[in-house]
């Protein structure tokens, strides 16, 4: 598994990732009956544990997906019909 995303953006992906995960934490804390929601915790935690590994799994499929496997260029050929 190596890195698939540069400094900066995992850089911001850790300061987002703990905003989001500090600012839940004392929402939860704050109001008993409004939890924050767990989905919620958990996407914010991928987001550090992604900017401190440095690899995005949505990446690597986007990237995966959007290179040729053949090596062979095909282009994309319209069939417009021609009125004369």
């Amino acid at each position: 598994m190596k890195p698939n995303i540069g400094i900066i953006n995992s850089m911001v992906r850790i300061t987002a990732g703990l905003s989001m995960l500090t600012y839940l934490t004392i929402r939860g804390a704050r109001k008993e009956c409004d939890s924050s929601h767990p989905l919620l915790i958990m996407l914010s935690a991928l987001k550090v544990a992604e900017g401190i590994v440095r690899f995005c799994p949505l990446t690597a499929v986007y990237e995966e997906m959007s290179t040729e496997k053949d090596g062979i260029e095909q282009s994309w050929q319209q069939n417009i019909p021609q009125d004369q």
